[in-house]
């Protein structure tokens, strides 16, 4: 007789139809992949925002190091372009980490909040069932109820399949003692295993039921948590460009030189370089 591992305590008695089996894979694996795509999300952002943030200040200290260049103090004219560009990097760092400030609250910190394990009720729990919707009941533009929802509902999810192996075990206890002959103190045996099984088979069904209806609840209203994050990402980047608009325009206005084309200027400076060229301590060898 062969045997098989694994097999001891489970009952014969399909107890989980495989069709609700699949319905709660499913629904639970969309969940997963949609924890995976804000973990990936979150991650992109935080290194999108310190790229900014180096962009800016390696800016500010390109322009402080050209203040410093001894050729300011020879040119004013060279020193009256540079101040101007110091003056116009210093104003979109400051600008970009305005940006960068409204970016990490409203976007990056959510999304992280999503993915910790806090301290917090659980969605489900064995004496008091709480259910996971009213985690979604924030004001419009406010998503942190949606903090709470990743690791409570990866709690929810153990604690079910927990209650499912108690229930397979009595299960298999039961019909243990349905197979036996009837004797009194089988009887009293069955009628014992019988009486532990109802509640933990009840609070199955109970957790069980409540994830199959609120699971794709929750996934449908994940728009409606990410969307004030987004909106508020897309305001922060037109705001910068625009102030980045009038800075750069200033400056184009400051050094500039008025009546020339930007092809007469291409010109001016390829003949400055080839005046360059023309230096023998830069002659080719």
């Amino acid at each position: 007789m062969s045997w098989i591992p694994f097999k001891i305590g489970q009952p014969k008695k399909q107890i989980v139809p495989k069709t609700v089996e699949r319905d709660f894979e499913r629904e639970y694996g969309r969940l997963q992949q949609l924890e995976d795509q804000t973990k990936k999300l979150q991650k992109d952002m935080k290194k999108s925002t310190d790229a900014d943030v180096a962009m800016s200040k390696s800016a500010v200290k390109i322009s402080s190091d050209l203040l410093s260049n001894p050729l300011c103090e020879q040119d004013p004219n060279f020193l009256a372009m540079v101040t101007a560009l110091d003056t116009a990097m210093k104003r979109m760092d400051s600008f970009n980490q305005e940006k960068v400030n409204q970016i990490q609250k409203t976007v990056i910190e959510p999304l992280k909040k999503c993915l910790q394990a806090v301290n917090m009720k659980y969605i489900l729990d064995t004496k008091r069932m709480e259910p996971m919707m009213h985690l979604l009941e924030a004001p419009r533009g406010v998503n942190v109820a949606f903090s709470s929802v990743f690791p409570s509902l990866n709690m929810a999810v153990k604690r079910r399949e927990q209650t499912l192996q108690d229930y397979k075990r009595l299960q298999s206890k039961v019909e243990k003692y349905e197979e036996k002959e009837k004797t009194g103190p089988i009887l009293a045996k069955l009628h014992q295993a019988r009486e532990e099984l109802r509640p933990v088979k009840e609070d199955f069904e109970a957790k069980n039921k409540q994830l199959l209806e609120e699971m794709p609840k929750f996934y449908s209203s994940r728009i409606d948590y990410f969307e004030p994050s987004f909106e508020s990402l897309i305001r922060a980047q037109v705001v910068y460009y625009t102030e980045m608009h009038k800075i750069f325009g200033d400056l184009t206005e400051q050094i500039d030189e008025p009546g020339l084309t930007d092809e007469q200027r291409e010109k001016e400076n390829e003949a400055k370089l080839s005046e360059l060229r023309a230096l023998s301590i830069v002659a080719d060898d």
